[in-house]
């Protein structure tokens, strides 16, 4: 990976930077292994020197992508005002977003309030004469109405096929209006998979927003997450730091002083990769290179490698100590509850790796999961945060490791594989599936709700409480039809048609 390129305003893909892929089969250690972070590949450089071997699909039931991405970010900075560039059918998920933009201020005790979200409405006759004209009648309006701190800019498919030139027109209204104006080149062709929409959005605000003449505060921490509840503020104030909270949410001001931390830290390594990278790289902020904060031994990491950074050694190696006394017990007898009971995961990749660690932290059996993509590397390259290898090496092998970019039809074979006693799930349009196979599922609207020691506790009670309405899934049921074949329903592999296309055409 090279240095992370601010001098261009579009964002080099996942694809092309990690090797992502988006379909593959296997076992997690199969997959540790290919990913190629501790085995030189074919080019004899780290990581993705061998791409790996993708499955790929014929067709796709359904996904999201990138644009929705910076709908989930850039439109929830409080203070600027993100403008779709776009038809009308790619606000449609304003509605969800706006639903979980509001809890999650009511999540931290902020003050609620709507999105501010604007779409260009682009229709047949600007795909011809172009879109530009409304893009500006747009920015106009904005700033009319708002006033912003901001204003982010993102593009779509009809955009980049009629080639709007959006990053003059940005940087024409930066100028008059005198904020920043960010373009975020975020076309739904221009990757696979769309967690590089969140690299489009913090490759405009590492460009836009981000200090360039920072004030270092050495007691402030970066803390790269989305919606969830404040549990880092806890945590870190045991090591006297302060969280400074990006991007959901975050205030533009909040953004500018990242540059100003003491170093840069998330939950997930999907998320945080590009800022964490682009802040180490281009400002001089430490990105923590350890294992992610889920069960005991990536806490005690985590902690350990902020403590290093920040010389607060003494004060860290106490709140382990204190911490582990107070929440042994409790996961004690979470343990005896949990005997016997088998869970599947299906969420984001490194997010996974982390849940997984501390199901088996908690005794419970998993057999299986499915992650949404893979990143075979991640921008920093260092090994120490292959959290894939570091669940391996800590917590055994996954049997049944899938990855799909969210197929319904492919997660029915995957369950009917593994039989669980319930599934954790991040994006729900995958719950209904599960629940009418007679599996509960619990939809992790709170993404912070497994991190640190308390997470452990968190889970484990949140595990007891979905099976208590085991029995109502497994009457439903019986009362449900599914929406395949009996041909599809009694196959055992969901990537046969990946690795056979040509059943599709037969009679």
């Amino acid at each position: 990976m090279g240095k992370i390129n601010l001098a261009s305003t579009t964002v080099v893909s996942r694809e092309q930077r990690l090797g992502t892929i988006i379909s593959w089969e296997g076992d997690a250690l199969k997959l540790v292994e290919e990913s190629g972070y501790s085995v030189p590949g074919c080019t004899g450089k780290k990581g993705n020197g061998c791409k790996l071997c993708e499955i790929n699909g014929p067709f796709t039931q359904g996904s999201v992508c990138s644009e929705q991405m910076v709908e989930c970010q850039a439109g929830n900075v409080r203070g600027a005002v993100l403008i779709q560039h776009s038809p009308i059918g790619c606000a449609v998920s304003q509605t969800i977003y706006n639903s979980i933009y509001r809890n999650g201020l009511a999540m931290r005790g902020l003050p609620v309030e709507n999105l501010k979200i604007v779409s260009t409405n682009l229709i047949e006759g600007d795909m011809v004469f172009g879109g530009i004209g409304k893009l500006e009648q747009t920015l106009n309006d904005v700033w009319e109405r708002y006033k912003p701190n901001a204003i982010f800019i993102g593009t779509a498919c009809a955009t980049g096929i009629i080639g709007d030139d959006i990053d003059s027109v940005a940087s024409e209204y930066k100028e008059k209006f005198g904020i920043p104006v960010i373009p975020l080149h975020c076309e739904g062709f221009r990757s696979k998979h769309w967690s590089t929409g969140f690299d489009a959005t913090q490759h405009g605000i590492l460009r836009d927003i981000v200090r360039k003449n920072p004030k270092k505060q050495e007691d402030l921490v970066n803390v790269i997450n989305l919606w969830g509840s404040d549990v880092f503020t806890p945590m870190l104030k045991e090591l006297n730091l302060r969280v400074n909270y990006v991007v959901d949410l975050a205030t533009v001001e909040d953004l500018a002083q990242m540059s100003e931390a003491a170093l840069t830290v998330g939950f997930c390594n999907t998320l945080s990769s590009y800022l964490a990278q682009g802040l180490e790289q281009n400002f001089g902020v430490p990105e923590l290179k350890a294992p992610q904060p889920y069960g005991f031994a990536g806490t005690d990491a985590w902690l350990r490698g902020i403590a290093k950074i920040t010389h607060r050694e003494e004060l860290c190696e106490a709140y382990i100590k204190k911490e582990h006394e107070r929440v042994t017990p409790k996961i004690e007898e979470l343990k005896k509850k949990l005997k016997g009971v088998k869970g599947y995961v299906a969420t984001g990749s490194a997010y996974s790796h982390g849940l997984i660690s501390v199901l088996r932290e908690l005794g419970v059996e998993v057999n299986g999961s499915l992650v949404f993509h893979h990143d075979p590397i991640y921008d920093s390259e260092d090994p120490i945060q292959d959290s894939l290898a570091f669940l391996v090496n800590n917590y055994g092998n996954v049997e049944n490791f899938s990855v799909s970019n969210r197929q319904p039809y492919q997660l029915y074979a995957l369950l009917k594989k593994v039989k669980p006693d319930f599934l954790l799930i991040r994006h729900n349009g995958l719950a209904p599936l599960a629940s009418r196979l007679g599996i509960p599922a619990a939809p992790l609207g709170d993404e912070h709700i497994a991190v640190g020691y308390e997470g452990i506790v968190n889970l484990g009670e949140a595990i007891l409480a979905i099976l208590k309405r085991k029995k109502f899934h497994e009457d439903l049921s019986q009362h449900i039809k599914l929406p395949y074949t009996k041909w599809w329903l009694s196959q055992d592999d969901p990537y046969i048609l990946a690795k056979n296309p040509e059943i599709i055409y037969q009679d």
